[in-house]
C-alpha cells in the first residue's frame, strides 16, 4: 500500500490555507490490396506548474543547427532507437520495416506489397519458407487486430496449407476482427462455417456476436443472435442471458437490456449478477430512480445488494459531483454491512480529482485503511492521472515509483498512465525512456501506451522517432486502429506535414477502413490552404472510393 508518510505529504502539499475555496467495425471478396494509384499527398487553469530540470541534450540541439527536428533524437536513446531498422523515415509505408527474419515478419513483407489478386498473394505466400502453425497463425491475427483485410488473407490462406487447421480459438477471434470492423455478413459466413465443424461454435463465439453488434447499435440483431442460440447447440441459460444483457448495456442501450429480462425471467431465473447488470445499466443512463426500483426487485428476488450493486450508484453520483450522495450511499452501506472496495474508493478519488477536490481525493486512502481495504494497480494509475492533471508532476512520479516499493509490479496500463503524463507535461525523453523500461520488463505496451507518444511525435515534428515508434508497435503485434489514424493524421496536419498525413489517411483507405468525416475534412481544408490541389483531389477520391468500397461489403 502507499506510504503513510507519502499520503500524508501529498495532503499537506494540496491542503489550501484556510481562505481558500476548493471547486472534471475482405481482400477475399473486395480485392482490397489491388494497386492504388500513388499520390504525394496542457495542463489546466490554475494548476501548479513544475519547473522542469532542463535536460542535458536540450543546449546541444540548440547550439547544433545541422540537426533537424524530423532527423534529431535524444542521444541517450540514440542507440535503442538505432538498434531498430527503420525505413526511410520522410516515407510512410503499409507496414513498417521490422528486424529479424522470424516467420511472422516473413508474411508481413509479402502483405505490405499490392497484388492485382487474392491467387496472387497466396502464390506469394506459398513461395515462402514458413511452418504454418496454429501459434503462427495466433501472432499474425494478433497482429492484424485492427486490419480486417490483411487478417482475412492471412486465415483464408492458412486454411488452405495441407495438414494444418484452425482451433476454436483462432476462429474466434477471427469473428471478433470482422465484427470489431462491422463486416457482419462476413463475419456471420464465418460462423456458418463453423457451424459444419463440430464443437466449434461456443458461448465464446457468440458472445463476440452479441457484443459485436451491440457495440455498433444493431440491438435488436444482438437479442435474434441469442434466440438462436440452439441452432448452434448452446443453451439459453443463465449465463448466455446476462452475456447479451451486459452487451446491451455496454452498447449504450439499458432499455434492450430489460427488455431481454423482462422477455426471458420465467424461462430464466434471473441471477444477482443479472440485476447487478441492470443496475448498472440504469444508473449509466444517469436513470437512477429505475436504478433504485432494480435494486427493490433484486431483494425480492431473495438477492441482497452487495458491494457491486452499490458501486454504481456511486459511480453515477460521482459522475454528477453530488458527493453529499456519495456519502449517503457509504453510510447505506455501512448500516447493511457492506464494505466499500478498492473499486468504490478508485471512483470516489478519480471523482473528486476531476472535481478539484485533491485534498479529499487523497484522504481517501486513509479512510481505505480503516475497512482494511488495500490500493491497487487501478488505484496508483487514477492517483497518477489525477495528480498529473493537477501539474504535480514530481508527485505522479513518487506515486508510480512507490507502486514497486509495495511490491505492485506496474502493469501496462500504470506505465501508459505515466507515459501519458511525462508527454502531456512535453518530458519527451522520460516518456521514451520508460518506454524501453517496459522492454525491459517484457511489458508489452498497448494503443493507448503509444498515442500520447505519437501524438507529441506529431507535434514535435520528430518523424524519425515517429517512424521508430511505428515500428515498434510492429514488434508488439500491434496494428493501427482508426481511432490512432485519426490521431497522425490530425496531428501531422497541425504540425504542417501534409504529405505524412495524406500518406496515414491512403493507408487506412488501403486497409478497408472509412476515415471520420471530421479527419477527411480537416486534411482536404489544409491541403486546400496549402494549394496542394492534386494531393486534395487524390484524397477526395480516396474517400469516395473507401465510402462506395464499404457500402458494397455491407450489402
Amino acid at each position: 500500500m502507499l506510504r503513510r508518510h507519502l499520503i500524508f505529504k501529498l495532503i499537506s502539499t494540496f491542503r489550501p490555507p484556510r481562505s481558500a475555496c476548493i471547486h472534471e467495425r475482405c481482400y477475399i471478396f473486395s480485392n482490397p490490396l489491388c494497386t492504388i494509384a500513388e499520390s504525394s499527398p496542457s495542463a489546466g487553469a490554475g494548476s501548479v506548474a513544475e519547473s522542469p530540470e532542463v535536460p542535458t541534450w536540450f543546449n546541444k540541439q540548440k547550439a547544433d543547427s545541422t540537426d533537424s527536428d524530423e532527423d534529431f533524437v535524444i542521444p541517450s536513446l540514440a542507440s535503442w532507437v538505432e538498434s531498430h531498422k527503420l525505413d526511410d523515415h520522410t516515407k510512410v509505408v503499409l507496414f513498417p520495416a521490422d528486424e529479424g527474419d522470424t516467420d511472422v515478419n516473413k508474411v508481413c513483407k509479402i502483405l505490405k506489397n499490392r497484388y492485382p489478386s487474392y491467387n496472387k498473394v497466396v502464390e506469394e505466400l506459398n513461395g515462402i519458407d514458413v511452418r504454418v502453425s496454429n501459434s503462427l497463425i495466433e501472432q499474425l491475427l494478433k497482429r492484424f487486430d485492427n486490419d480486417w483485410m490483411s487478417a482475412s488473407v492471412v486465415f483464408t490462406w492458412a486454411k488452405s496449407q495441407t495438414g494444418y487447421g484452425h482451433t476454436p480459438e483462432l476462429f474466434d477471434t477471427m469473428v471478433d476482427i470482422l465484427g470489431k470492423a462491422k463486416k457482419f455478413s462476413i463475419m456471420w459466413d464465418l460462423v456458418k462455417e463453423m457451424q459444419q465443424l463440430k464443437g466449434y461454435v461456443t458461448l465464446a463465439t457468440m458472445s463476440k456476436v452479441m457484443r459485436r453488434l451491440a457495440r455498433d447499435g444493431r440491438y435488436s440483431d444482438a437479442i435474434e443472435a441469442f434466440r438462436g442460440l440452439e441452432q448452434f447447440g448452446i443453451s439459453q441459460n443463465a449465463e448466455a442471458m446476462n452475456q447479451l444483457m451486459d452487451a446491451l448495456v455496454k452498447g449504450d442501450s439499458v432499455e434492450h437490456a430489460y427488455q431481454v429480462f423482462t422477455e426471458f425471467k420465467e424461462l430464466i431465473p434471473p441471477t444477482s449478477v443479472c440485476f447487478n447488470i441492470l443496475i448498472h445499466g440504469f444508473c449509466r443512463a444517469r436513470k437512477l430512480e429505475d436504478a433504485w426500483k432494480i435494486m427493490d426487485e433484486m431483494e425480492k428476488h431473495g438477492y441482497q445488494p452487495d458491494v457491486t450493486s452499490y458501486t454504481c450508484f456511486i459511480e453515477s453520483y460521482c459522475r454528477e459531483k453530488n458527493f453529499r450522495k456519495v456519502d449517503d450511499v457509504l453510510d447505506e452501506m455501512q448500516r447493511k454491512g457492506c464494505k466499500p472496495n478498492v473499486v468504490a474508493c478508485t471512483i470516489i478519488m478519480k471523482a473528486r480529482g476531476k472535481a478539484h477536490q485533491i485534498t479529499q481525493a487523497l484522504e481517501v486512502y486513509e479512510k481505505m485503511k480503516c475497512n482494511g481495504c488495500l490500493p491497487d494497480g487501478p488505484f496508483y494509475r487514477s492517483a497518477i492521472v489525477m495528480l498529473s492533471k493537477a501539474g504535480r508532476l514530481k508527485d505522479a512520479r513518487e506515486i508510480f515509483e512507490d507502486m514497486k516499493v509495495q511490491g505492485l509490479r506496474p502493469d501496462v496500463q500504470a506505465y501508459t498512465a505515466m507515459i501519458s503524463s511525462l508527454c502531456e507535461h512535453s518530458q519527451e525523453e522520460d516518456a521514451l525512456k520508460l518506454l524501453k523500461k517496459m522492454e525491459e520488463d517484457l511489458c508489452k505496451p498497448d494503443l493507448y501506451t503509444y498515442a500520447p507518444l505519437l501524438k507529441m511525435c506529431c507535434r514535435k515534428k520528430r518523424m524519425k522517432v515517429l517512424n521508430f515508434l511505428l515500428s515498434h508497435m510492429l514488434k508488439n503485434d500491434l496494428s493501427i486502429d482508426l481511432g490512432t489514424y485519426a490521431l497522425l493524421v490530425k496531428g501531422l496536419c497541425n504540425s504542417g506535414k501534409l504529405e505524412h498525413a495524406s500518406s496515414f489517411f491512403k493507408e487506412m483507405v488501403m486497409k478497408g477502413m472509412v476515415p471520420h468525416d471530421s479527419t477527411y475534412k480537416m486534411l482536404v481544408k489544409e491541403l486546400g490552404e496549402k494549394n496542394m490541389t492534386e494531393a486534395k483531389q487524390t484524397i477526395e477520391n480516396l474517400m469516395r472510393q473507401a465510402k462506395e468500397q464499404n457500402i458494397v461489403l455491407a450489402a
